[in-house]
């Protein structure tokens, strides 16, 4: 057996062990904890949601999957909406150092905002809890994307901008054949991190408001003592937040060895 085999089996092995340990922690603190079940009892009480993921019997008694669907479709919207004015201002903010100065602090001071400040400003404004939701998304998503796009227009080496000027090249030009070749590894890097901020937000939105998705079901059984089905939603919150952002990761790699 290979050098090369032995570490692939490693790798296959040690996310198993460590998924282990996590279980029998969790089964050690049920037993210390009355009220947090087992993983055998959260399934027991919540295999229905995952055996039948489609299932709808109820506005928030939905199978696991649709209740996914539901929030993903939001997250998608209101990513999109959050990089379509991100990149924009990033390369703005990164080819001007006036606008950085005019607006870096404002940046700063609207970065740290918690979603949950947001969406009250978002529902008065919109009325509805559905664009409320992506303006909340949007506008904590966007700030890694702005930062590093910005970044990555201040990396370009002024070797480009030279040649750039000696060839006469049109500000478009300069634009696809120079910036945005240059910048792109930090855009993705940026939309990784806003990804993983929007899926964050899109969870503590649903439970504000009550609509369907996972957040809204964790918070729905949170209000009705299920225990086992906030667990459900825990673990879902989380599977499907490391999906995205391996996905992310593929694309980001993909882009770089383009």
């Amino acid at each position: 057996m290979n050098v090369t085999v032995i570490r692939r089996i490693v790798d296959f092995l040690l996310p198993l062990c460590g998924l282990a340990l996590a279980v029998f922690a969790w089964w050690a603190a049920s037993l210390a904890v009355h009220d947090l079940p087992s993983p055998a009892r959260t399934w027991e009480e919540s295999k229905v949601y995952i055996l039948e993921p489609l299932a709808k019997r109820g506005e928030l008694d939905q199978g696991i999957a649709l209740l996914a669907f539901y929030s993903l479709m939001r997250v998608a919207r209101g990513f999109l909406l959050g990089i379509a004015i991100a990149t924009p201002a990033g390369f703005l903010l990164g080819a001007s150092p006036t606008l950085t100065r005019m607006f870096d602090p404002i940046m700063q001071v609207l970065r740290p905002i918690s979603p949950l400040a947001w969406l009250p400003l978002g529902l008065i404004l919109f009325r509805k809890s559905e664009p409320a939701a992506l303006f909340a998304i949007a506008i904590c998503s966007m700030w890694p994307t702005v930062i590093n796009t910005t970044m990555g227009v201040r990396a370009i080496p002024q070797d480009y901008w030279n040649v750039a000027r000696v060839l006469r090249l049109s500000r478009w030009t300069t634009f696809t054949k120079i910036m945005l070749p240059a910048t792109l590894p930090y855009i993705f890097t940026g939309y990784r991190l806003s990804l993983g901020i929007a899926w964050l937000v899109i969870v503590a939105s649903e439970m504000l408001t009550g609509t369907p998705g996972v957040g809204g079901f964790l918070w729905q059984e949170y209000n009705s003592l299920v225990y086992a089905h906030i667990l459900l939603a825990i673990i879902t919150i989380g599977l499907i937040g490391f999906a995205l952002d391996r996905l992310m990761g593929v694309a980001e790699r993909k882009l770089r060895t383009a």
